[in-house]
């Protein structure tokens, strides 16, 4: 199996890398690190020599362009691709956002997503085979203070995804959300809190989130059943994060 993998070079991107290297498949390793990515094949020793690293920015146009005219020959049979890449910026309400977040989340977790979807699907439908698992979240479904347009760009993954399964019925395309919610040990948080690590490691603090780890070996279970089940959606979330009742703003008499 020939893997592509966004977002490749730390969290939930580098423990799907790791995961699939580990069960003897080849990886392309897709992020905008390249130092980062050159330091994950070398960590991998004999496995790396499975994963190829390709420097991509999916946010930007001309590097998707470049990114598959520049593969070698070798690594253009793709059978899953990945849509790692995304990111969450600000936890302020709406109107004190700042709109340059909203137009980089926008960027990435969508338009990034997409093209890089539009970009493999005809392979996948010519040769009537091909996986693409993108990663939402529950952010998508469930809305919270703070969230406004990532929520937003979450739930455009998930009914791009049903989408995508509406039109790519017959072809043997398979589609799939994952959607996590709180999970730890990425740069998730340090990156929406930009580089405030002390923001960052509260919101894990006193809980067993999820891992990335979790999420690579359900991303590798989905892509290893038989090519007949599709897994639309698949939700998780750790035991200590569960549902709240709706906020409602009350008037004192």
């Amino acid at each position: 199996m020939l893997v592509l993998v966004t977002g490749a070079s730390s969290g939930f991107g580098e423990a799907m890398v790791r995961r699939f290297l580990q069960s003897g498949h080849r990886v392309i390793a897709a992020a905008r690190r390249e130092e980062k990515l050159h330091a994950l094949q070398d960590a991998m020793g004999k496995l790396g020599e499975s994963m190829l690293p390709v420097v991509l920015d999916v946010a930007d146009k001309d590097s998707i362009s470049a990114f598959f005219e520049g593969l070698p020959e070798e690594w253009r049979d793709i059978d899953v691709l990945i849509n790692n890449a995304g990111l969450a910026l600000g936890i302020a309400p709406a109107q004190l956002a700042d709109l340059d977040d909203w137009e980089t989340m926008i960027d990435t977790n969508n338009k990034g997503l997409v093209r890089m979807t539009r970009a493999m699907l005809p392979h996948f439908v010519g040769r009537k085979n091909g996986l693409i698992i993108n990663i939402g979240s529950i952010a998508g479904s469930t809305a919270y203070p703070g969230a406004n347009v990532y929520g937003a760009t979450k739930a455009f993954v998930d009914q791009f995804t049903l989408n995508l399964r509406a039109d790519l019925i017959g072809t043997g395309v398979r589609a799939t959300n994952i959607a996590p919610g709180l999970c730890g040990g990425t740069e998730f948080s340090n990156v929406r809190f930009k580089g405030d690590a002390a923001k960052a490691a509260a919101v894990y603090q006193g809980t067993e989130p999820l891992t990335a780890e979790d999420i690579a070996e359900t991303a590798y279970w989905i892509a290893t059943l038989p090519s007949h089940i599709n897994v639309n959606h698949i939700e998780m979330m750790p035991t200590c994060q569960g549902y709240g009742p709706l906020a409602i703003q009350r008037q004192a008499n």
